[in-house]
């Protein structure tokens, strides 16, 4: 019984090793936030997102919805609009999985919504996993002010201080 407690603990902690959440950080408007230049001869990597809609959100949205996540050394995925409103997408109480093709990156340190609309919207959080990062977790539950990129940025030493074209990735709805 010992053992298998012992093995539940160190299980435990592995799992919480491999993954982030950013529980104490509280996401915030990005006002200055400029997409990045497309990085020349950048590898390619494939990027699950799954994004959970609160259960106090509106029943569904209409409202555009954008993302862009990244790391300190300037990799960066945007998608200038992930919704579809023919699929449902960001129901109350309901998860919407992305799989996103971008630059390679290593761990994903901000993340930033847009939501450009008039229904209002209200992510719980937002899960960014792939091959060659950590799994992250960004936590929201506040509905998103209109045509303001809003998230998190805890980078050490990450700016966005230069204009520059955005990267447009690949997404497919899942």
């Amino acid at each position: 019984m010992f053992r298998v407690a012992i093995s539940l603990i160190l299980f435990a902690l592995c799992s919480f090793t491999s993954a982030r959440s950013f529980v104490t950080t509280r996401p915030g408007p990005v006002e200055s936030f400029l997409l990045k230049p497309k990085l020349e001869g950048a590898k390619v990597c494939s990027y699950t997102v799954i994004i959970k809609t609160s259960c106090s959100s509106v029943s569904y949205t209409r409202d555009k919805i954008s993302i862009a996540f990244g790391d300190v050394y300037g990799n960066e995925v945007y998608v200038k609009r992930l919704d579809d409103p023919k699929s449902r997408a960001f129901e109350r109480c309901s998860s919407d999985t992305y799989k996103i093709n971008g630059p390679c990156m290593r761990d994903v340190c901000y993340l930033h919504l847009l939501r450009q609309g008039s229904d209002g919207w209200k992510p719980e959080n937002v899960k960014v996993y792939g091959s060659s990062i950590r799994s992250v977790t960004f936590y929201y539950n506040l509905f998103l002010p209109n045509d303001v990129w809003y998230g998190f940025n805890v980078c050490k030493g990450h700016a966005n201080d230069k204009p520059s074209q955005p990267i447009i990735a690949s997404v497919a709805a899942m």
